[in-house]
């Protein structure tokens, strides 16, 4: 079983090619490891799975979509993983044009190359956002909810990638699967998520921002949760044409205030706050509803914020140590 993963050197990425490469699949992995954040971090994480032999990189930008047809063609796999995107809701902001290219047009592209693989290709898995439900008052979030008020371009593309690929479900018979990640976090995460800036700044001895003056609460999902679930997905063989949307989240929203106390105490640090207002794109909470994920696969995550920052905190002192050597053997 070969398994193509667009994003492998992302964090989920990341996480999902090592699982199936421990499982004995083989794993062809494409990243364009831009600069959003620092590319040692994405360098590193193909350092780790390049320790398996069933897995070969390949550098490829999602928007060229005669490169990815040509991969898909060489690879010929039965599953694709489509985790690669211009991640963040603030950064949408400022550099809007790179979610046209990578999220719309780069979805697109793995569209293209589903589609030319006809009958061979058993199962697209793609990576949608919780951020598609918008600020809404009515909790838990359910995948039959309206999803048509996105607050920020970031979540406009993720619901225009759903929307895509339910159209090519029905044109070309391809099943498919999108999965609305909810907050996820751990050990190999994202330098632009909350919780990384919080733990960087703090133990650097900066003050942290604390948007909408900590009133906001967040669906945190572990990094094994994830992997879990979407393996179960992955190897799911759906009938032809069929397209369906889960949620990825551990149904417990944390306040903001309580994971910054959580991670103070993991840390051993007490964070100098500044409190600021809520920002543009961002929303007050969210609340994943995984009843459709447990019926249908019959799992549910269960890591706490508790248990699962502890063990982002143990792996961030070890990165920091890591990445200090390393910028000092340049020096």
């Amino acid at each position: 079983m070969t398994c193509l993963v667009t994003g492998a050197a992302g964090f989920i990425g990341f996480h999902a090619a090592k699982a199936q490469l421990e499982a004995g699949e083989d794993v062809v992995g494409l990243d364009n490891l831009n600069t959003y954040y620092d590319p040692a971090l994405k360098r590193a994480r193909l350092d780790e799975l390049a320790r398996f032999p069933g897995f070969r990189f390949e550098k490829m930008d999602l928007a060229d979509n005669d490169a990815i047809a040509a991969l898909a063609m060489d690879v010929r796999p039965q599953r694709i993983l489509h985790l690669g995107a211009q991640a963040g809701v603030r950064y949408s902001l400022e550099a809007p044009f790179a979610y046209a290219r990578s999220n719309l047009l780069g979805h697109l592209s793995v569209l293209e190359a589903a589609r030319l693989l006809g009958d061979r290709l058993e199962h697209l898995v793609y990576a949608s956002s919780s951020s598609v439900y918008g600020e809404r008052s009515q909790v838990p979030f359910r995948e039959s909810d309206a999803a048509e008020c996105p607050a920020s371009l970031y979540a406009a593309t993720k619901r225009s990638d759903e929307l895509m690929s339910a159209a090519y479900c029905r044109l070309y018979d391809i099943p498919a699967t999108g999965l609305r990640f909810f907050t996820v976090y751990g050990p190999w995460g994202r330098p632009d998520m909350a919780y990384w800036l919080f733990a960087e700044a703090m133990l650097e001895g900066r003050p942290i921002e604390v948007f909408n003056n900590g009133d906001m609460e967040r669906d945190f999902t572990f990094i094994d949760d994830v992997v879990e679930a979407l393996s179960r997905i992955l190897a799911a063989t759906p009938a032809r044409a069929h397209h369906a949307v889960y949620n990825i989240g551990g149904s417990s929203p944390v306040r903001l205030v309580d994971m910054i106390e959580t991670l103070e105490r993991e840390l051993g640090v007490d964070a100098e706050k500044i409190m600021l207002p809520m920002q543009p794109g961002d929303v007050t909470r969210t609340y994943a509803d995984t009843s459709r994920l447990e019926a249908d696969y019959g799992y549910k995550p269960k890591v706490g914020i508790e248990e699962g920052l502890k063990a982002f905190a143990d792996w961030f002192r070890v990165w920091r140590g890591r990445s200090a050597a390393a910028n000092s053997a340049q020096a």
